[in-house]
C-alpha cells in the first residue's frame, strides 16, 4: 500500500497553559478532499499551519507528500499550495503582477494566463490588489495557490467572510479541482460547504478529533431523527421537552430548543398540548434532516457555531 499523502499521528501543541492540539490524528489519500469541520478555536488552523511548515508541532509526526513541513526544504515548497484565512498583498500591486511575482519563485510555474482565464481574472488583470472585491480577492488566493502547479492544496477557511454567491463561486473551483485528482485539506465551520466538497470529513473540538469518516457515513450516527427547532413566547419548564413523546434529546440554545425525534409527527402534537396545558406560545418551528450539525451537537451538546 503507499503512504498517504498527509500524514498526522498524535499531533500535539500548546500556546503558554493553552493545549492547541491534544492528540490529533488522521491521513489523507492522494485526490481526497479531506475536510476539518469545527468551531473557531478548535485547533483546525493549528493543524493546517504545522502542515504547511509555518510552525513546529510539540509532539507527533506530520508528513506531507512523505515529506517533513518544518524542513523548510525547496522540494517541500514546491509541492504544496496554500490559501490562508486571510491574504495581505500590497494594495498597489497588479493582479497579474501578483501572480507573476509568486510564479518566480518556482522553477515550472503555470501559465499566467491560463491562472487569469480560470480564476476570471482577466478582465482584473491591471487593477490595483485594493479594488478588489472580497471575492476577486480569494480568487487571486486560489490562483497564486496554484501557481506552482501543487501536489496537495490547503485551504484554511477559504470562504469565510464571503456572501452565498462568491462562496458558490469558490465551491465550483474546488470541485474543478477535485475531478483533476488534486489532494486537498480543507478547513470550515460552515455544514453545507463540508457536505458539498469533502470526500471525508474529522469533526474537531478542543483540538481532538471526537469524530471521522464520510458525510454519508457521519450522519448515519442520527439516521432515523429529525431536528426540531422551536422558540417559545416564554422559557419551557426544566426538562419538560425532553420527557415530549419520541424526543431521544433537548437541548436549550440562545433562547431557541433543539429537539432530535425519532418520529417528528407525534413530537409536534405533544408539544402543542404541552404548551397549551402551561398558557404557553409557539413563536416558530423548523424541522431539519438529518446533518453533521446534529452530529456536533450529539458529541459534544453545543451548536457548531458557539
Amino acid at each position: 500500500m503507499t503512504e498517504p499523502v498527509i500524514q498526522v499521528e498524535n499531533l500535539q501543541k500548546s500556546y503558554g497553559a493553552v493545549e492547541a492540539l491534544r492528540g490529533v490524528s488522521f491521513a489523507v489519500e492522494q485526490g481526497e478532499v479531506f475536510g476539518l469541520l469545527g468551531p473557531n478555536g478548535a485547533g483546525k488552523t493549528t493543524t493546517v499551519e504545522i502542515l504547511e511548515g509555518m510552525r513546529p508541532p510539540d509532539r507527533g509526526v506530520a508528513r506531507v507528500c512523505g515529506l517533513e513541513p518544518d524542513s523548510h526544504s525547496e522540494r517541500f515548497k514546491e509541492r504544496i499550495g496554500a490559501v490562508l484565512q486571510s491574504t495581505a498583498l500590497p494594495d498597489k500591486i497588479r493582479v497579474r503582477e501578483a501572480i507573476e511575482l509568486f510564479a518566480n519563485f518556482y522553477p515550472n510555474p503555470a501559465d499566467t494566463g491560463d491562472l487569469l482565464r480560470r480564476f476570471q481574472l482577466e478582465e482584473k488583470k491591471n487593477a490595483f490588489y485594493r479594488h478588489l472585491s472580497g471575492g476577486q480577492k480569494q480568487r487571486l488566493a486560489l490562483a497564486i495557490a496554484l501557481v506552482n502547479r501543487p501536489e496537495v492544496v490547503f485551504m484554511d477557511e477559504p470562504t469565510a467572510g464571503l456572501d452565498p454567491q462568491v462562496r458558490r463561486e469558490i465551491y465550483d473551483i474546488i470541485e474543478e479541482l477535485k475531478r483533476e485528482k488534486k489532494t486537498i485539506l480543507l478547513t470550515t465551520h460552515y455544514i453545507e460547504e463540508a457536505e458539498r466538497l469533502c470526500d471525508r470529513v474529522a469533526i474537531v473540538d478542543h483540538g481532538r478529533v471526537i469524530a471521522m469518516g464520510t458525510p454519508r457515513e457521519l450522519k448515519q450516527r442520527s439516521a432515523g431523527t429529525t431536528r426540531i427547532e422551536v422558540r417559545l413566547a416564554r422559557p419551557a419548564a426544566d426538562g419538560t421537552l425532553g420527557r415530549l413523546e419520541s424526543v431521544a434529546s433537548s437541548r436549550e440554545f440562545d433562547g431557541s430548543y433543539v429537539l432530535h425525534s425519532t418520529h417528528a409527527p407525534r413530537t409536534i402534537v405533544a408539544l402543542v398540548k404541552q404548551l397549551e396545558a402551561e398558557s404557553n406560545e409557539l413563536q416558530s418551528l423548523e424541522m431539519f434532516s438529518p446533518s453533521l450539525e446534529d452530529v456536533f451537537i450529539e458529541l459534544t451538546g453545543r451548536r457548531l457555531r458557539e
